[in-house]
């Protein structure tokens, strides 16, 4: 890869980067206003909601990023986000590129050291199921319960220490890793009923969405919107597993005693991070002894669905409608062939009426000038209003990022003076 590729690789990334924190931010609103009209509901409606949200989070900046590589431009807001104190603006967006390489360069070694982080969970969970203690009671338990709710997976059970509660680990080869200290201080209908809400797990596969949400608080740790999505998602993913062990359990009750028993232990030992849990303990014990009124999804906000999905559909495509190159490797430059000198305004060359108009405007990929404004005016609306229209006229060589024609902002000053 070349200086020039390299250089539109950082570019792009970088503003990736920078565009999703706003993008972020209209992400979570989306779900946390969603989450609030469905807080009646099921708890598997609000896990899909969320789960849509994070979605969304990864998909965005994913889609933004093909985009700019396809269209050679690294992208900064455009003519929407700016201001009437331009120069401020412009100063902001300059300093942001002149750093971009440190930016994405931080952003990388954080994305590496919390990878990091998961690679040593992932290494600690294939250390514990080959390691990990066994009891064939427990075991032939386990496999009665599997069965019994349709698991046609063999699901390993290993006995550790130094964890709170049981944790279930692994896709295809599936283990619940059980503490040694509730396997002989809990009674066994208890630990039944915590079983049952791990084989609920294996049995909705939560251990790879709970990878895949790990890879997006990697990608995107630096916002907090990932973090508050990804939270919400584990703590309706519980409510749901604890919905499905209750049946299996001996009752919503029965589970309900398991986790007071094991929220005395809960702060004893530190969780993998790799964990297919979540949310808090005595929330699920209340959710299980006293579960809200299920509410559908309220009509007013099934009719606007449609709606909310068009608009945003559009507010993203806006968003990257605009976006322009700040410092293409080559810049536009004129072909004089195809303008002529601005007209003076009959009434402005009568008045003498003289001064320098500072404009920018936008020259598209193929050297067409599409939008033009005034920076610093001449004083005289007239002449400001002639300099415009004269550059409209011309035709520019489009600016280049790595041999390919982008669109970006170019500066130019019209004097008008008397001879």
């Amino acid at each position: 890869m070349n200086g020039a590729a390299m250089h539109g690789l950082i570019d792009a990334v970088g503003w990736t980067l920078v565009h999703f924190l706003w993008q972020g931010m209209a992400a979570g609103v989306a779900t946390a206003l969603a989450l609030a009209a469905l807080r009646g509901a099921r708890p598997q409606l609000r896990y899909l909601v969320a789960c849509a949200g994070l979605l969304a989070c990864v998909l965005w900046p994913l889609l933004a990023l093909a985009w700019r590589l396809q269209d050679g431009a690294a992208a900064l807001p455009g003519k929407a986000l700016y201001g009437p104190d331009v120069g401020k603006v412009e100063g902001a967006v300059a300093a942001l590129q002149q750093h971009m390489g440190w930016i994405v360069c931080a952003w990388a070694a954080c994305c590496a050291a919390l990878a990091g982080r998961t690679a040593l969970g992932l290494a600690w969970v294939a250390r514990a199921a080959r390691t990990g203690g066994r009891d064939a009671y427990w075991q032939a338990h386990v496999d009665r319960l599997a069965a019994a709710m349709g698991v046609a997976r063999r699901v390993r059970l290993r006995i550790v220490d130094h964890i709170a509660g049981p944790v279930t680990a692994g896709c295809w080869r599936p283990v619940v890793l059980v503490p040694a200290s509730l396997l002989s201080g809990m009674p066994p209908e208890l630990l039944q009923a915590l079983l049952a809400h791990e084989m609920a797990h294996i049995r909705r596969h939560d251990y790879l969405v709970n990878l895949l949400q790990n890879l997006a608080e990697i990608l995107l740790f630096y916002h907090p919107a990932v973090w508050w999505i990804s939270r919400r998602i584990r703590v309706e993913r519980e409510l749901i597993a604890d919905g499905i062990a209750a049946r299996h359990a001996g009752g919503p009750r029965q589970l309900a005693l398991a986790l007071s028993e094991l929220e005395k232990n809960q702060f004893a030992h530190p969780e993998p991070a790799l964990a297919a849990n979540g949310g808090d303990l005595m929330n699920r014990i209340a959710h299980l002894l006293h579960p809200a009124p299920r509410r559908g999804l309220p009509a007013a906000l099934t009719a606007m669905l449609p709606a909310l999905a068009l608009a945003g559909i559009c507010l993203a495509g806006m968003a990257n409608a605009d976006v322009v190159v700040a410092r293409p490797d080559r810049q536009p430059f004129i072909d004089f062939k195809t303008c002529a000198k601005p007209a003076w305004p009959q009434a402005s060359l009568a008045a003498k009426e003289t001064g320098t108009v500072t404009l920018e405007f936008l020259v598209e990929a193929d050297g067409r000038v599409t939008d033009t404004r005034v920076l610093r005016t001449s004083g005289h609306d007239a002449l400001d209003e002639a300099a415009r229209t004269g550059i409209r006229q011309c035709v520019f060589q489009p600016g280049q990022v790595a041999s390919k024609p982008v669109k970006s902002w170019v500066k130019m000053q019209y004097v008008w003076t008397l001879e």
